[in-house]
């Protein structure tokens, strides 16, 4: 099990500030939904964490299980049990689903040493075969390439397969719900369902509540110019869809927040 520990985060972006002092704590088996509005840094949070070279740290640490996660170049990091959905996946034409797939796990898999520790061919079937049902995914999915001509939906049921496929201890989900229609967003959400537990974090950045009608968080924080203004439970969100963001702001700039 490992934990995520951020203390006084400060990011900039090609020399402009976003974030300004991020303390967050995810604990194996927690669930938490960053909200915020457009531009309150909730994507540059994910991506700060995993290491995006854009993406300048200037103060402020990041723990996981211990371990200065700074310090650990990206593949590091996910050989370490960290995994990162994109809001905008990116198209691998000429790539297979199953070679992308079967490829990455191997990576993720090497020994301290550099040297290969494979799945073996017919473990690797039979847990795509059942990824795949939990997906509701067919088998010619398989053969097309990564992302390449996909649409919305399709492209996130891939981020979910690829996510039940390396079983990460920590799971962080930029928009996942963007671009899916409500039969999409129920499968993708039940997806996030089937990967709690207890040696599993999630983070899920969201802009809307509906995404946690599926998927039930036990904690909601929301980003507004880069710091957490509030933080609470499911509650907090619906009062969000009622009032918006603009409240919050209100107060953060009337000093009561």
């Amino acid at each position: 099990m490992a934990d995520l520990e951020i203390k006084d985060l400060h990011v900039t972006v090609e020399g402009r500030q976003i974030l300004n002092g991020i303390d967050l704590a995810v604990r194996a088996g927690e669930v938490h939904a960053i909200m915020g509005p457009n531009g309150s840094g909730k994507s540059t949070l994910s991506l700060a964490i995993m290491g995006h070279p854009r993406y300048h740290v200037d103060s402020g640490t990041v723990r996981y299980g211990g371990v200065d996660l700074l310090a650990l170049p990206v593949n590091e990091r996910a050989r370490a049990g960290l995994f990162l959905g994109f809001q905008y996946p990116a198209a691998i034409p000429g790539v297979s689903v199953a070679n992308f797939l079967r490829t990455s796990i191997n990576a993720r898999r090497l020994r301290p040493d550099g040297s290969k520790n494979d799945l073996p061919i017919p473990q690797f079937r039979a847990l795509l075969k059942e990824k795949m049902a939990l997906l509701e995914m067919d088998d010619a999915f398989l053969v097309r390439s990564v992302n390449d001509g996909f649409s919305g939906g399709e492209k996130k049921r891939l981020e979910m397969l690829q996510m039940h496929m390396y079983r990460p201890i920590l799971a962080v989900l930029d928009e996942t719900d963007s671009g899916l229609d409500i039969d999409a967003l129920k499968v993708v959400s039940n997806a996030i369902e089937r990967l709690r537990g207890p040696e599993t974090g999630i983070l899920l950045i969201t802009h809307y509540e509906r995404m946690l009608t599926y998927v039930h968080p036990d904690f909601v924080h929301v980003l507004i110019d880069g710091r957490i203004v509030r933080s609470g439970g499911r509650e907090l969100a619906a009062e969000l869809e009622a009032k918006g963001y603009e409240f919050l702001r209100d107060e953060l700039y009337a000093g009561k927040v």
